[in-house]
């Protein structure tokens, strides 16, 4: 497939709630990122994911999916063009990649990301 879905993120009202819920309905491994307030989800093969406090406290939990794109600018450009509501402009994720959050004319919404090619997974 050309363009991918490589990763869910749950934005949540309350992680302590959702982690439990999780952990406790799948086999997920979370893991806590150093410096940031988000928590990756491990589900061994598959797409994996993470969670994070919503940054919108009076929005529901949600879950996003991103889709794997070449170019993030060009494709929120292109999304823009074709009738999409631009969420979230491009932002860089700091030595790992960008992402821009969009709404399609549906009013779906969908997050494109773009890695940084320098970037390597740490190893475990």
């Amino acid at each position: 497939m050309a363009n991918p879905f490589v990763h869910v993120e749950l934005m949540t009202t309350d992680m302590a709630t959702a982690k439990a819920f999780y952990t406790g309905l799948f086999d997920w491994k979370l893991e806590e990122v150093p410096g940031m307030d988000y928590t990756l989800i491990n589900v061994g093969e598959g797409t994996g994911g993470g969670m994070m406090q919503s940054p919108v406290p009076e929005a529901p939990s949600r879950w996003l999916a991103y889709v794997l794109v070449d170019d993030v600018a060009a494709s929120t450009t292109k999304a823009q063009t074709l009738g999409a509501t631009i969420c979230k402009e491009v932002t860089e994720v700091p030595g790992i990649g960008w992402f821009s959050v969009i709404t399609d004319p549906t009013g779906a919404t969908l997050a494109l990301w773009q890695v940084n090619p320098d970037y390597r997974m740490p190893a475990k």
